[in-house]
């Protein structure tokens, strides 16, 4: 394998950038403190090791391929991330403290994770640009995909962990109506934004 140190960089740089899946920790964080993000980001790495396999099958190939299938899954995932705004800005005002009562399955926060992931076309195209600059082609292909799909994933759930407890040490603030509104508002229009921004972008 080449230069497996600075694919570890790469990777972190990439996961630690703001984007649908950290706003989704960071989220459920503030909401249902580290416990309850946890589930959520858990989902956000199985999408990514889902999303790394594909990448390197002729399904991540014919995606890259047909405009359509791109697009289709350009917009249903744009779709999503809208709705998720959508749900969270309309969402009862309440106040989150550390005994706030669970209003969403413990299985949905992992198909929201899992689901922001898969619908997000691009993931496959960084995929199928990252690996080929880091695999040694003179030696055995299965283990060195395995090794750097696996600890992209291994990175997504420690770097999410932390963006997770970072949120929690504000939940004090959070912990009352204004700051419950607050935050709901703003996470939901921020999901509102990326699903925009994902609807108008090109491949």
């Amino acid at each position: 394998m080449n230069n497996y140190v600075l694919y570890l960089i790469i990777a972190s740089v990439t996961i630690a950038s703001p984007g649908p899946g950290v706003l989704l920790t960071v989220s459920n964080s503030l909401r249902h403190g580290f416990s309850g993000a946890i589930r959520s980001i858990l989902g956000v790495a199985a999408g990514i090791l889902i999303v790394a396999v594909v990448s390197a099958t002729g399904l991540g190939l014919m995606l890259a391929a047909s405009a359509m299938a791109f697009s289709v899954i350009k917009y249903i995932g744009a779709a999503y991330l809208v709705w998720l705004g959508i749900k969270l800005w309309r969402s009862p005002a309440g106040v989150l403290g550390p005994d706030m009562p669970e209003n969403e399955s413990r299985g949905g926060r992992f198909v929201e994770g899992i689901s922001i992931t898969l619908l997000n076309p691009k993931a496959i195209f960084f995929f199928m640009s990252l690996f080929p600059q880091f695999i040694d082609h003179s030696a055995a292909y299965a283990g060195q995909f395995a090794l750097l799909s696996l600890s992209y994933c291994v990175l997504v759930v420690i770097i999410h962990s932390v963006y997770a407890l970072g949120a929690k040490s504000i939940r004090g603030w959070v912990a009352t109506p204004r700051g419950n509104s607050i935050v709901k508002k703003v996470a939901g229009g921020a999901f509102m934004a990326f699903g925009a921004a994902l609807a108008t972008s090109g491949r």
